[in-house]
């Protein structure tokens, strides 16, 4: 699809969003139901089959909720990660968003909040969740003083790599970019795929390009750029040269850019790539979901990004950030029994999240009274001591940008762009992007 058909479609989402929020008003109910039998749709996006950890603990929740409060009863569709992005935009332009979803922060949510298709939730921070979020979870979901989501998850993005594939070559986890180069030629000249990734997807892509990006330019390089909407550093022409000199390396999985992320996530799974960039949502499957192997379990381990010769970034500089947030639709009938839910979901998951599924709450979390997985531990504690954590680019910027963020790194991960050509591509995208 050309930028110009992507900035028409943006736009047109963004004028329907405007049209059916004058057209309709808020149509949200102020008063609770008193017993009536009600019905909560909620869509979210953990399949049973991608996501069984996470699949599991929603229907846990839900079940607790419908036993506490038998008179409602909450409806759910569940749909992949892309799929959810789609049917979200085409639910809100039709004013037909469930009560309750799942949003991703910042730039995401923008034509969302500005459409006034999300309710404000600051009444449950002020009451029941007040001080149990991670400081800094909550701000980016908030416009203009007012937060329009409840954050659930926090993420961080390691390296994970199998410990045995790196035993057999004698390899130990990179210091530096040099350092990962040479272990890539050693895979490769022993007939291993070094890193799996899911190219088509686009996100799984830009970790790697964001990561080079902080080591070559520092932790305020990429947070500037689209605070500035200017992307015209050295370092980020830098970084978009490094990552071609990977793809140049045979450092990532053959036929990546036609993988999705959860094909790529198999083919580590089974052993096929000895490296795998992704977020620790991830967790659940290298540490405590039943139905894999132990023996795979055992064999993951993760290592910090390296370092650049001669860089800015710091190895404790994180891509990352929070994940997923619960939402209320603004034109909801039961808005006060769907703000219920988010608040005892969101507590809900805090609870059950660490022990149940070894995902990473956006709650704040006593690790000394729960027994966890030593990964699961180990990550915690570099959440701890993270020196920056630089939100995902495709969730700081804004729709347009962040779509056309998207394709240009497929392009430049695809060789079909050349460097510059992507620093100025993804230039004219934020500075059109107001």
């Amino acid at each position: 699809m050309s930028t110009k058909r992507i900035g028409l479609s943006i736009t047109l989402f963004l004028t329907l969003l405007l049209i059916t929020t004058a057209c309709n008003g808020d149509k949200g109910s102020n008063s609770k139901s008193d017993g009536e039998k009600i019905t909560l749709k909620m869509m979210h996006l953990w399949p049973d089959s991608n996501n069984s950890a996470q699949n599991k603990m929603v229907k846990e929740i839900i079940r607790e909720f419908e036993e506490a409060n038998p008179n409602i009863t909450i409806k759910t569709e569940v749909l992949e990660n892309e799929q959810y992005k789609s049917k979200l935009k085409v639910l809100a332009a039709s004013n037909d968003l469930p009560d309750i979803g799942f949003t991703w922060a910042a730039g995401f949510m923008d034509p969302y909040v500005r459409g006034d298709k999300f309710a404000a939730v600051d009444d449950l921070l002020q009451d029941e969740l007040k001080g149990k979020f991670v400081a800094g979870t909550t701000e980016g979901y908030s416009f203009d003083g007012k937060t329009y989501a409840l954050p659930v998850e926090l993420n961080i993005v390691p390296v994970y790599y199998n410990k045995e594939i790196f035993s057999e070559f004698n390899l130990q986890p990179p210091q530096t970019l040099d350092d990962l180069k040479a272990i890539i030629r050693t895979l490769n000249n022993n007939g291993i795929t070094p890193v799996t990734l899911g190219g088509k997807d686009g996100w799984p892509a830009s970790f790697w390009y964001m990561y080079l990006a902080d080591r070559i330019g520092g932790p305020n390089l990429m947070d500037k750029a689209v605070a500035d909407q200017d992307f015209t550093d050295p370092s980020l022409l830098e970084a978009a040269r490094q990552v071609q000199e990977l793809v140049n390396l045979n450092t990532f999985i053959k036929g990546y850019n036609g993988l999705s992320n959860d094909e790529a996530k198999v083919q580590f799974m089974n052993g096929k790539s000895a490296m795998f960039v992704t977020g620790t949502w991830e967790l659940p499957d290298f540490t405590t979901t039943t139905n894999i192997a132990q023996e795979f379990k055992v064999n993951i381990g993760y290592f910090k990004f390296p370092t650049v010769e001669g860089g800015k970034g710091n190895v404790d500089d994180w891509v990352g950030g929070p994940g997923t947030g619960l939402f209320v639709s603004k034109n909801s009938k039961h808005a006060l029994e769907a703000k219920e839910f988010v608040s005892f979901f969101v507590q809900k998951w805090g609870e059950h999240s660490v022990v149940n599924a070894g995902v990473i709450p956006a709650t704040k979390v006593d690790t000394a009274a729960i027994k966890l997985p030593q990964m699961f531990i180990d990550l915690l504690n570099e959440l701890n001591k993270a020196n920056k954590v630089t939100l995902y680019l495709d969730t700081q910027m804004k729709p347009v940008a962040s779509t056309i963020h998207m394709n240009q790194i497929q392009a430049l991960f695809g060789e079909a762009v050349t460097p510059e050509e992507f620093i100025k591509k993804q230039d004219d995208a934020l500075k059109a992007d107001k």
